[in-house]
């Protein structure tokens, strides 16, 4: 058990917005980013959400980040690699992290794109039954992004100038690929190949049934597998909600959303046995205190601390700050000079 002081504090938003109006969503989440790097948070991370009233297109929306921002890295937990074309993701995630100077920080996992069955006919007209969505699919993105070859062709066919590799190449960047995981498995996998690792508030209950056990287990796992041991990084992301600057209102707000999501935690769901991470609400020290007893927090060194799905800008300014402020100190941690 590590047990250190915490290191790296991050913040993630899943960006919702009216569908009536968009751009509105979309700029409080630019400027929430901008907000968690005036508050000296060390990374901001965005989700991806397809077909729904969240942000479809989290490297679009970084790279937006990266002309608003100078210093927070800027993170995606995660991209559900089914959606996309390994090679031209490569590409987008590539120039975004040149733009942004060297910030991004991609999370990337893998299977079946949601509702699948639905969506199919839109996504892959004349390939459904033919996509690999196996961890496969996320070798030939760190293939791309590490420099490997994409084609055995390079050179010059009259006025055009080819590369063997995809360009642009961000030196870098290979390092910095994190991989979102909720199984043993998943954590073998990242620390084999090389990867972060990203443990969020679900995981699969395979050996046991309290939620602290099982993510250290996969935590362990991942770094006995990785070349750089327990120096291999690893994420946690909670849903956490400081409450010290809150009014009463925001209060009763956050402890209804809380509560209502709290039965879901009490036993594994479904056939595959997921398990959910109960919300922590209540004061900087409360939640600290909470936190130092929890077996895979005392693991890591980083967060990346979830804002709750449904709430308004004003809720994550509050949210944040009192983060930055109040619970990251609480917890060791000390925004950069």
């Amino acid at each position: 058990m590590r047990d250190e002081p915490l290191r790296k504090l991050g913040f993630l938003t899943i960006g919702l917005f009216d569908g009536d109006n968009p751009r509105a969503g979309h700029e409080s989440t630019l400027e929430i980013i901008k907000l968690g790097e005036d508050l000296g948070f060390d990374s901001a991370w965005v989700r991806h959400r397809h077909l729904q009233y969240g942000i479809s297109s989290p490297v679009a929306v970084l790279a937006a980040a990266s002309q608003r921002t100078s210093r927070i890295d800027l993170g995606t937990a995660v991209i559900p690699l089914g959606w996309e074309n390994p090679l031209r993701l490569a590409e987008d995630l590539a120039t975004v992290d040149i733009l942004s100077g060297g910030r991004l920080n991609p999370g990337v996992s893998v299977g079946p794109p949601m509702q699948y069955e639905k969506v199919k006919p839109a996504l892959y007209p004349d390939t459904a039954d033919h996509e690999d969505f196996s961890y496969a699919r996320v070798e030939r993105l760190l293939s791309f992004v590490r420099g490997e070859p994409a084609t055995d062709f390079a050179g010059t066919e009259g006025f055009e100038v080819f590369s063997h590799r995809v360009e642009p190449h961000a030196a870098g960047l290979g390092s910095r690929l994190w991989y979102g995981g909720a199984s043993l498995r998943s954590a073998q996998w990242a620390g084999e190949h090389r990867m972060n690792f990203l443990t969020s508030s679900v995981v699969k209950a395979e050996e046991a049934e309290d939620f602290a056990e099982i993510q250290l287990s996969h935590i362990r796992a991942f770094r006995a597998h990785h070349p750089d041991g327990e120096r291999a990084r690893v994420s946690q992301g909670l849903v956490v909600i400081p409450t010290d600057s809150a009014t009463a209102d925001q209060k009763a707000r956050y402890l209804a959303y809380a509560e209502k999501r709290t039965p879901r935690t009490a036993a594994p769901q479904g056939p595959a046995r997921m398990l959910f991470s109960i919300d922590y609400v209540g004061s900087s020290e409360q939640i600290a205190e909470r936190l130092r007893a929890h077996a895979g927090f005392r693991a890591v060194d980083e967060v990346a601390f979830a804002l709750p799905f449904s709430f308004e800008h004003d809720d994550y300014v509050q949210i944040l700050t009192d983060s930055a402020t109040k619970l990251g100190p609480a917890l060791g941690w000390k925004p950069p000079a």
